[in-house]
């Protein structure tokens, strides 16, 4: 009988332990969810090019980086530099711009220019097609960065795009960069290093506005409709950053409806 009783008290004991471990977990769990979607998130930005032999592999991650997060608050934005164009290959996507962002991080972050690059909230960099590493600053930022609130509304006319802005951001050291943004394309390559290939590409940023935030918090920012425009395939994502230090303080998106 007291073997019995025994056996029963432990039984009962066990459970009572694994359930609350249970509700300890789970708890853990909501908690982070939940300072997840109110606080952290995770500016990524790719400088790549369709020139360079390296950057096909960086490319495709980010795509997969975008279906993995797609309900975090992770942004993605690729800018495609100019400066492989002298290999015989014109990426269509390059501009000046995305090179010059590019060494004006050099500058901020002491590093080499260099693609594939990725810069995570403007304060890491690292080679943009180290899967592991980025999943672990993702990570890392998700739950550490502090997010001042943006708000976007875009409408589309027929030759314009016209988003609405808002933000609570106070520093007037801060600008807002407001990037229009081609979820996917992709090219057949003709010369260069990548001759023969045909890429894919996500999240191509085609325009950035920049604004400075010294003296309002809310406005209209323009863009040109481009060529061949399709609601579904494009999105606005727009953040704040200070010049200087690079650090991001906030971001958002907003698709086409």
């Amino acid at each position: 009988m007291i073997l019995k009783n025994l056996i029963t008290v432990s039984a009962f004991t066990a459970l009572l332990f694994a359930t609350s471990a249970f509700i300890y977990q789970d708890k853990v769990e909501k908690t982070a969810q939940q300072s997840t979607t109110e606080n952290g998130f995770a500016v990524l930005e790719l400088f790549t090019s369709e020139g360079c032999s390296s950057c096909p592999p960086a490319d495709e991650l980010m795509g997969k980086i975008e279906k993995e997060y797609k309900d975090e608050p992770v942004y993605l934005l690729s800018y495609h530099v100019d400066y492989w164009n002298r290999l015989g290959w014109k990426d269509r996507f390059s501009s000046a711009e995305n090179s010059q962002r590019q060494q004006q991080y050099s500058r901020i972050l002491n590093s080499q220019v260099y693609t594939p690059q990725l810069v995570v909230n403007g304060k890491t960099e690292f080679v943009g097609s180290d899967e592991t590493n980025i999943k672990k600053t993702i990570r890392e930022a998700l739950f550490t960065s502090k997010k001042t609130n943006v708000s976007l509304l875009a409408n589309v006319s027929q030759k314009e795009i016209n988003v609405q802005y808002k933000t609570s951001a106070t520093d007037p050291k801060n600008m807002l960069l407001v990037n229009l943004v081609e979820k996917h394309s992709s090219t057949q390559v003709g010369k260069g290093e990548n001759e023969g290939r045909h890429l894919h590409h996500w999240q191509i940023v085609h325009k950035q506005n920049q604004i400075s935030l010294n003296k309002q918090q809310e406005g209209t920012t323009t863009f040109q409709l481009p060529d061949g425009f399709s609601p579904e395939n494009w999105e606005v994502i727009a953040f704040i950053q200070n010049p200087k230090t690079g650090e991001i303080s906030g971001s958002a998106k907003t698709i086409f409806k």
